[in-house]
């Protein structure tokens, strides 16, 4: 089976990383197109923006320079066909859900954890999510 569209959940952590590095391999080998997802968490800063109004204006800009970096990684590994895509709301639901949907992704890459331990720990992890409701395969890097 050959791979065209390559979703990989991105959202900095070391893990993600590892996905990312995976990602370039499968594309490489397959002529496939990354598509490059961080989801911003809105549930995350909801309350406290009432406080502070400039946290999604600072998720966003975030957003955009870890992108940023992965293009930059990706271009210099010689993977040219990326897609950036940044969306809000629960990882868990846009990853397997919109965005693979979206991109008429075939292959969803992400880590194994992310950053939210405690979410983690309370509900359950993004990539068993994903696993659980992705519309193609999954590869779940540790």
């Amino acid at each position: 089976m050959e791979y065209k569209n390559i979703l990989v959940a991105v959202d900095g952590s070391e893990a993600a990383e590892k996905a990312f590095q995976k990602s370039l391999d499968i594309a490489k080998r397959n002529n496939a197109r990354i598509i490059l997802a961080h989801v911003i968490d809105s549930r995350t800063f909801a309350t406290a923006e009432a406080y502070d109004r400039t946290l999604s204006e600072r998720a966003e800009e975030y957003a955009k320079e870890l992108l940023d970096s992965y293009v930059a990684n990706a271009k210099a590994a010689e993977v040219t066909d990326l897609v950036r895509c940044v969306e809000y709301g629960s990882p868990k639901v846009k990853i397997s859900k919109d965005i693979a949907q979206n991109f008429k992704a075939d292959l969803i890459i992400c880590g194994a954890t992310g950053m939210n331990a405690v979410e983690r720990f309370l509900i359950g992890s993004v990539s068993e999510s994903i696993t659980r409701y992705a519309p193609c395969d999954v590869l779940v890097v540790r």
